[in-house]
């Protein structure tokens, strides 16, 4: 027969077991509250940063008013500033950069997952990881020291000589053939963010089943088959997470757009003409900036520089959305 415990024992078991079980909860409560205080900081954080550039930029707008936005003029002399030279500026670069990294870093990343020999996929994806760490700074100097004379001597002339006679896109290759201007930047910022567009799409690309892989290539599909139609339909959320990173990153770069942008207030047509951009233009003029409207302004184009970032990143969550809704419908 099973031992009888005493009334006093089960009395000591059931004390105990309340008193584990009270401490757990305090454990739980705490570290729900730890944990929600660290959530709420990043929020806090966040919404610090805008009231303070709403704040900085408050005068600014005040003066200025929406055509602050739209206005070319950016003169320090006169007190008369305008964003629409660094908005350009910085879309333009972007844009360049997104165009020219987005297939390179694809074709990276496919060619990693699924055609590079194992022995070598291990060095060439830690390369491309280490490539993400170098510093903007680093690239910035490269692309005014080396690339910005090659591209000078080499390339601008073989664009204006070709692309430049054409009726529509003629203008966007002509002017001076100097090396740094829109175009550099975009490059240089192109070459900046296919390390990280690279190393997502890998990631994600590595996370599809194999046995989805394997089936289709039973089926008798080609390797862009199997690319087309299982791999970017399992993994665009990833994808499109990996572009939006590396257009984050191009859309704020400071230092590297600085040193080969030409830090020009001018509007051209022209990508080989030297321009600005918002964070070239907040790199350059805060630390000299004395007068009130001239610091406010530069306030003003980091607030419009967080719209746009944000703006860029709702249009994509909705864009995933939509994906999914019709993924669902169908």
């Amino acid at each position: 027969m099973a031992d009888v415990m005493a009334p006093e024992e089960v009395a000591q078991r059931h004390t105990a077991m309340l008193s584990t079980m009270r401490m757990q909860r305090i454990q739980d409560f705490i570290f729900h509250k730890v944990t929600m205080a660290f959530a709420a900081s990043v929020l806090l954080v966040l919404v610090g940063i805008i009231i303070s550039l709403i704040y900085g930029a408050a005068p600014a707008f005040a003066e200025f008013g929406p055509a602050f936005i739209t206005t070319v003029e950016w003169d320090p002399v006169n007190d008369k500033y305008g964003a629409l030279i660094a908005i350009t500026g910085t879309l333009a670069t972007s844009f360049i950069a997104l165009l020219v990294a987005f297939p390179v870093s694809f074709g990276i990343a496919l060619f990693l997952t699924e055609i590079c020999p194992v022995w070598l996929r291990r060095p060439m994806g830690t390369a491309v990881e280490l490539l993400a760490g170098v510093p903007s700074i680093i690239y910035g100097m490269w692309g005014l020291f080396v690339f910005a004379p090659i591209f000078a001597d080499h390339v601008q002339p073989l664009l204006k000589s070709t692309l430049g006679p054409l009726p529509i896109i003629g203008p966007l290759f002509s002017g001076p053939m100097m090396g740094i201007g829109i175009l550099t930047a975009g490059l240089i910022l192109a070459i900046m963010i296919i390390p990280f567009i690279a190393s997502v799409m890998r990631d994600v690309f590595e996370i599809v089943p194999a046995v989805l892989k394997e089936s289709a290539y039973g089926l008798g599909c080609t390797k862009w088959e199997v690319v087309r139609k299982i791999v970017l339909p399992y993994t665009k959320t990833g994808v499109v997470g990996g572009v939006m990173l590396g257009l984050g990153r191009a859309l704020g770069e400071t230092m590297a757009v600085t040193f080969v942008i030409g830090n020009a207030n001018k509007l051209s047509w022209s990508m080989f003409a030297a321009g600005n951009s918002i964070s070239s233009t907040l790199a350059n003029e805060f630390a000299e900036a004395e007068s009130v409207l001239h610091v406010s302004s530069l306030f003003a184009l980091a607030l419009i520089l967080f719209a746009i970032t944000f703006i860029v990143l709702s249009a994509a969550k909705l864009m995933l959305a939509g994906m999914s809704r019709k993924e669902g419908v169908k």
